[in-house]
Parts: structure tokens; C-alpha cells; sequence
């Protein structure tokens, strides 16, 4: 086997960094959806760019697969060894390597996680913004081209990396953009690599952006009646030119859950989140023109969290709500999609789905970045009961269906992985196949996460 021919040149370099205990590939064969464990051959824990690049290399050698592992929290099988071979764990590389306040910018090592970036951020009066919820490790949000709950203000990663350094398939070492706020000077390589899903590429070092921390912050809660209601609450919002740091939506059955699992008292209907960020006087006149809105559109039961314990209770609930919404079903697994549409048509995508969701009999809690059109639907199936899947894949089918047709996309944060790939012909047609050029050209040994992303491997 391939593997095989490599072990006694990596276990020299790496030594007992390299792993084949059956306890290292089963935590890195796991995932947080419903995909079935997939362990690795072997899991490498390199501590350098130039270790990975010599790991990389030996592995191109003799055609070893090679799937970067980050904290292993994406929902669409981005990490799971589907062809055998090299898990590369790069948990040890999680240094902050340089932080240049007055350009606010930090260039970190892939195995760092947002949360342990912020927390050695907090002197500097700077934090960086893009919150996918999980603590994700940032090579792994670069990798899916992550956002969350603050894209509404903040953006993207996609907006918030301005270079970074890349191992290719042969164990070269590249730089791609700069910590120059923008440059015309050739392709944007930068952007090639983020989405990639370590398809095209292993990121090793990442420069950021950062944002200043916000000198107040308001957040609140509130109900209505209906989607719609919320929906157009969201429209006249951005139309009114507020600028909201989150605005996120629940349906009933997360108010539901929310309830169950947080001793909330909050009326099972839908409701909006929202957080404002700016100068004391800046927050107060957003928050006061945004509830005179709230009460045009008919919302109720406004709840501000005054405090910053209150505010951090609301947002720890929005991001556990995967795991309150499973406890509504115990013993269920979820299989989690998401898709991407235009805010104009974002009551209607959801209002179908729920039709689509109720029509085949499973739980299925909806809830989003409302203020992008990005939602998600978490349907809960019986672990082992084919006809529950089917039917749940048929929904996500029917919901990628749905996005396109609304000039959406299949996937507006989650990414692509196993889950998506039989779906990316539908969505890019012949773009498709020039992504398998691209792959084609930089890893034409196919061993870089091989199965995902892209036709043909």
C-alpha cells in the first residue's frame, strides 16, 4: 500500500508525532453530522510549514491521500479520510505569530482557534469578527471559507484574509497576497485558496484583519407572528441603513428548544437577534430606531440584554443551538444543511421548507443569518431508519433545488465537502469542470482531500 512505502521516511521526520493507535484514527475518522466514522491510515502532527511541506512531499512521492484536520467541527464531511491515507493534524501549529496594531492585522498558524485568538487579542483593543459559532480553528475556516453570525457587518473570511502561505500538492511552499490593504498585481490566489477545502492546497500561516473592539454593544430579543413579519422587520432594517452587528432568526421549534435547554421563557414563535455595535450614543439611537421598526412590523416581547453576562448567555444559546435542538429528540442524529438566498426571497425559502419538512413527518428546527438570506435546517432522524434519511436527503436535494432557483446557493457557509459535491454540477454547470482543471493543475497526483469539492477524483 502506499502508506506503507512511506511510513519508516515519515516516522524518521516525525517520529512519535505520527500516529496508528486505533484511538488517534477513530478521533479523527469522527464528524458532527451524520457521516459514518472514516479513519485515516495513520495521523501526523507536524509543528512547522517546513514539515509539512517535507510530510507533503514524501507523501506526492508515493501517491499517500493527505487530509488536513482542523478541530474537526464542519458539517459536511470536509475531513474525513474517504480514501485512506494521511490525517494532517495541525492542532500544535496554533501560534499567534505576529499582531500589528495599528494596521490591524495578525498573522497566525492554521492550528489556532478564533476563540484563542480573541482572548490574546483583548489588550489590544481589537478582535477579529468572524464567528462560525463553533470554535473552529481559523486554517479551517480559511479552508470552508467560513462566516457566522457578525458577516452582516464584519463579512466573510473571505474578507478577512488578506494573505496567506500555502503547501501545494508537491511540497512547494507558497505566499499569496500581502499585508498591503489591496493589490491588483496578477490572479488572486488568495481567494483560489479560501473554499478550497484543502483540495488545492494546506494553509499554514493566515494574515488577518482585525476590527476594534466595539467601545458599547446592545443586543435583544424579539417575537412575531410570522416569518414574513420578521423577514420584512430584517428589510426595512437594511434599507433604513442601521448597521446591525447580528441579526439572526429562529423558528418555533428552536424557541422551543431554546426553552428547554436554557430555562428560556421565550413564546414558541419566531424570533429575530439582534446586536449593535458602535459608540454609546451610536448604539442607543440604533437600538431606539430599530424597536420603532419592530413595532411597525408588529414584534413583541422585546427583551434587551442590558449586561454583558445577559448578552453573552443570548449568543451562547444561538451557537449551542445544534445540540439544544437534538435534545428535543434524543437519541436522534442531524443531518444539517444550509443554503443561501436572496433576503427577498428568504421568507418564501423558508416557509417552503417547513411545508417540505412537515410534509415528510421529521422534526426539522430552522434558524439563520437572516441579515444574509444563510439559513439552516436541522433534521433530526433516527440513527440506522433508512426511511428517515432518504427522506431527509430528499429535503436537502429539494432545498439546494430551491436556492438555485431563487438565484441562491446550495451552501452559504457550511461548504461542500461530501455532503454538496453531487450538487455543485446543478449550481456551476461548466464551472464546475474548470474547478477540476484547477485541481487537475495543482495536485495532479489527486492527493490532497481527495473526494471532495471537485468531479472527476
Amino acid at each position: 500500500m502506499p502508506l506503507e512505502d512511506a511510513l519508516p521516511a515519515l516516522a524518521a521526520l516525525l517520529g512519535d508525532r505520527l500516529s496508528r493507535s486505533r484511538a488517534d484514527l477513530a478521533a479523527h475518522g469522527t464528524n458532527e453530522s451524520h457521516f459514518p466514522e472514516t479513519p485515516p491510515e495513520a495521523v501526523a502532527w507536524p509543528d512547522s510549514t517546513d514539515e509539512v511541506a517535507a510530510i507533503v512531499a514524501l507523501c506526492a512521492a508515493h501517491a499517500v491521500p493527505v487530509v488536513p484536520w482542523g478541530a474537526g467541527t464542519s458539517l459536511e464531511g470536509h475531513a474525513l479520510a474517504t480514501q485512506g491515507g494521511l490525517s494532517l493534524d495541525l492542532g500544535r501549529m496554533n501560534r499567534v505569530l505576529a499582531i500589528h496594531p495599528e494596521d490591524m492585522q495578525a498573522t497566525v498558524q492554521p492550528g489556532l482557534t478564533r476563540e484563542a485568538l480573541n482572548a490574546e487579542l483583548r489588550a489590544t483593543g481589537l478582535f477579529f469578527p468572524v464567528d462560525p459559532g463553533a470554535n473552529a480553528t481559523l486554517g479551517g475556516m480559511a479552508a470552508t471559507r467560513a462566516s457566522g453570525t457578525t458577516a452582516v457587518r464584519y463579512g466573510t473570511m473571505r474578507d478577512n484574509v488578506l494573505a496567506l502561505q500555502v503547501v501545494l500538492a508537491d511540497g512547494r511552499v507558497i505566499r499569496t497576497g500581502s499585508r498591503a490593504r489591496k493589490s491588483s498585481a496578477g490572479y488572486d490566489l488568495t481567494a483560489l485558496m479560501l473554499g478550497s477545502e484543502g483540495t488545492l492546497g494546506i494553509v499554514t500561516e493566515l494574515t488577518l484583519r482585525l476590527a476594534g473592539q466595539p467601545e458599547a454593544v446592545s443586543a435583544a430579543v424579539c417575537a412575531f407572528d410570522t416569518l414574513a413579519a420578521a423577514v420584512e422587520t430584517v428589510i426595512l432594517t437594511i434599507q433604513s441603513g442601521i448597521p446591525m452587528a447580528r441579526i439572526e432568526f429562529v423558528d418555533e421549534e428552536v424557541a422551543r428548544a431554546f426553552n428547554a435547554a436554557n430555562g428560556a421563557a421565550m413564546p414558541e414563535k419566531p424570533h429575530l437577534m439582534v446586536e449593535f455595535h458602535g459608540s454609546p450614543a451610536g448604539v442607543a439611537e440604533q437600538a431606539e430606531r430599530f424597536g420603532e421598526i419592530v413595532a411597525e412590523t408588529g414584534g413583541a416581547g422585546f427583551d434587551w440584554a442590558t449586561t454583558t453576562e445577559a448578552r453573552n448567555a443570548l449568543w451562547s444559546m444561538r451557537h449551542k443551538a445544534y445540540w439544544a435542538c437534538r435534545a428535543q429528540r434524543p437519541g436522534a442524529m442531524g443531518i444539517v444543511t444550509d443554503i443561501c438566498v436572496p433576503i427577498s426571497r428568504l421568507a418564501e425559502a423558508v416557509a417552503e421548507t417547513r411545508a417540505d419538512i412537515d410534509a415528510a413527518g421529521l422534526t426539522g428546527p430552522i434558524l439563520g443569518h437572516v441579515g444574509d438570506g444563510n439559513f439552516h435546517a436541522i433534521l433530526l432522524v433516527a440513527p440506522g431508519d433508512a426511511a428517515e434519511i432518504a427522506a431527509a436527503k430528499r429535503i436537502t436535494e429539494r432545498l439546494a433545488e430551491r436556492a438555485l432557483r431563487m438565484a441562491g446557493t446550495m451552501t452559504g457557509e457550511h461548504g461542500v465537502g461530501l455532503g454538496k459535491r453531487g450538487l455543485m454540477a446543478a449550481e456551476h454547470g461548466e464551472a464546475w469542470q474548470v474547478m477540476g482543471a484547477l485541481k487537475a493543475a495543482l495536485d495532479p497526483r489527486n492527493i490532497l482531500n481527495p473526494g471532495k469539492l471537485v468531479p472527476g477524483n
